[in-house]
């Protein structure tokens, strides 16, 4: 298992957490229509929440991880857009996020994500909803989405990266992180690089064209360091790293729903018929 490969303690610091996390609590929310709320517990006396946002039991499952000033809520109204392209979106809090107990750190989220995985894999098995998992993260959390795919090649189909970081400490220098104070090195980062050179199944990379806290040559490097045979990366013109989604508009959730379509193999009928009547001709 990937995660017992590395450990976090150096990212675990005072002088780190605190740029890293931005924890955010939300007391109570009534789900949308069609979402349901789902205490994860992760440790004794500590659960995370998620809220899954649910189409069709053979649609195809997106268990998502949010960046690091985000929580599940923020999700409510994006939620119901990946629904309307016969997606589920599995949106999970971090400790101390939303309704989430506990205190953030680099090591428990990344031990969480392999608890949330299986609550996650059990839940979709006994509600019978048999569409492929599809593991997502976001900025912040492309290191679970990595960790998980790395770990559970098996249960993964497909890999998706929106906005995510190849190397720890420019990240952690951009965000105020004094690294060389704290005698941080890319050996006790997140390892980023050589988890995705683990995952050979279906990856997705999306990145801003100007993201300032990420530079898309971060989405780059991933792309080349992916062994994926089939891979795509997909750079948004115009865009930052918070307005990647808004630039995006609803070719976001297309581009999403085209990448799980082939997981599926299912093809464009469209697009075939036309490369057969070329043929006949």
């Amino acid at each position: 298992m990937v995660g017992h490969q590395f450990g976090y303690a150096k990212l675990d610091q005072p002088g780190v957490l605190q740029y890293l996390f931005h924890p955010r609590k939300e007391s109570d929310s009534t789900p949308p229509p069609g979402a349901i709320d789902h205490d994860i517990r992760v440790e004794d006396g500590i659960r995370v929440g998620a809220r899954f946002h649910v189409a069709g039991t053979t649609a195809p499952n997106v268990l998502f991880f949010h960046g690091n000033g985000e929580i599940v809520t923020d999700y409510d109204s994006i939620g119901p857009m990946y629904n309307e392209h016969g997606l589920s979106l599995l949106a999970v809090d971090y400790r101390g996020y939303g309704k989430s107990g506990g205190t953030p750190t680099v090591s428990s989220m990344m031990r969480d994500a392999h608890v949330i995985f299986k609550e996650i894999r059990n839940w979709l098995k006994n509600e019978n909803r048999t569409g492929p998992l599809v593991v997502m993260g976001r900025s912040l959390g492309s290191a679970c989405a990595l960790e998980l795919a790395a770990s559970y090649e098996k249960d993964v189909s497909g890999l998706i990266i929106d906005s995510g970081f190849a190397h720890t400490v420019p990240l952690l220098n951009c965000l105020g992180v004094d690294t060389q104070a704290l005698g941080i090195t890319e050996m006790d980062g997140i390892k980023n690089i050589q988890k995705i050179s683990q995952f050979i199944k279906p990856t997705l990379i999306i990145h801003a064209q100007y993201d300032q806290f990420i530079p898309v040559m971060s989405a780059e490097i991933l792309q080349v360091q992916c062994p994926a045979r089939s891979k795509e990366f997909r750079m948004v013109p115009g865009a930052d790293h918070n307005t990647i989604l808004v630039q995006t508009g609803k070719l976001y959730f297309e581009i999403i729903k085209r990448f799980t379509n082939k997981i599926e193999g299912k093809r464009e009928k469209r697009s075939f018929r036309r490369k057969r009547k070329v043929a006949k001709h």
